[in-house]
């Protein structure tokens, strides 16, 4: 059956949930390849828009992709097949797939509560608080990116790295300070997260739960009595497909297909 559905209407119940109005300055989100009147009848929901992504949209013979980084970031002069991106969208437009991005909108209304949602987080409070014009209905108080929050009981950083590596499905994480220093308060910060380990000092946690941290900000932050466990960027934001694809499963009509891209991890560790 031929869906009335239309990008502009995806588009809309996307930024319900996560404004796209609320994302940071600097980033690129929304729809960045195609056009809202297009008919959508299958949808791909991934973290990036890799080749095999594209590959795997078209294979599927998918509408619209949806994913959390913009394909699109720094500015292009010109696009022409010469250069991977441009190659990315010449490939998009020619298979009449459109494409969206939410990214820091999403960061801050959604990824951050559905981390900690993983972790099990109780007492909450937002890491970085983001300043917003106005809230999606149904949403009050400080909204931000990132969450500190509760464990039930205190435990073992190195148990509790193992804790953190089970919750978000991973083969592996690593982690900054020792293993049986006891931890209780937990900030989490989805993405590359180095930046806000001030932050999570301030906030007096003990442990934070991010990505991309180099050597010597891990060794500075347990330096400031901050254990940091580091389950990567894909570690833990993959999570945007399973949670971004249940709100769209709720709301979209039986005759849109939702397809999810398999998780797999970007490095392999040898």
């Amino acid at each position: 059956m031929q869906s009335a559905v239309i990008v502009r209407d995806v588009w809309e119940l996307i930024n319900e949930r996560s404004p796209f109005s609320s994302a940071c300055d600097w980033d690129n989100v929304g729809l960045l390849v195609g056009d809202m009147e297009w008919r959508v009848n299958r949808v791909l929901l991934a973290l990036d828009a890799t080749d095999a992504v594209i590959d795997h949209a078209i294979v599927q013979q998918a509408d619209l992709i949806v994913t959390h980084h913009p394909l699109l970031f720094s500015p292009l002069k010109r696009i022409t097949a010469e250069h991977f991106i441009g190659r990315r969208v010449i490939r998009l437009i020619q298979h009449h797939i459109a494409y969206i991005a939410m990214h820091t909108n999403y960061d801050i209304f959604g990824m951050a509560d559905a981390a900690a949602d993983r972790l099990g987080l109780t007492d909450r409070q937002v890491l970085e608080p983001a300043e917003l014009d106005s809230l999606p209905q149904g949403r009050e108080g400080q909204q931000g990116i990132g969450r500190v929050g509760l464990i039930e009981s205190p435990i073992g950083l190195g148990q509790y790295a193992s804790v953190v590596r089970d919750a978000f499905g991973l083969s592996h994480v690593r982690y900054f300070g020792e293993a049986d220093k006891s931890v209780q308060r937990v900030a989490i910060c989805p993405g590359s997260g180095k930046s806000e380990i001030g932050l999570a000092l301030a906030a007096g946690a003990d442990v934070l739960v991010t990505g991309d941290i180099d050597h010597h900000s891990g060794i500075d932050a347990v330096a400031q009595g901050l254990s940091v466990i580091d389950a990567g960027h894909y570690g833990i934001e993959h999570i945007f497909m399973e949670d971004e694809g249940r709100y769209l499963s709720e709301r979209l009509p039986d005759t849109v297909v939702l397809l999810t891209e398999p998780f797999s991890e970007p490095i392999t560790v040898a």
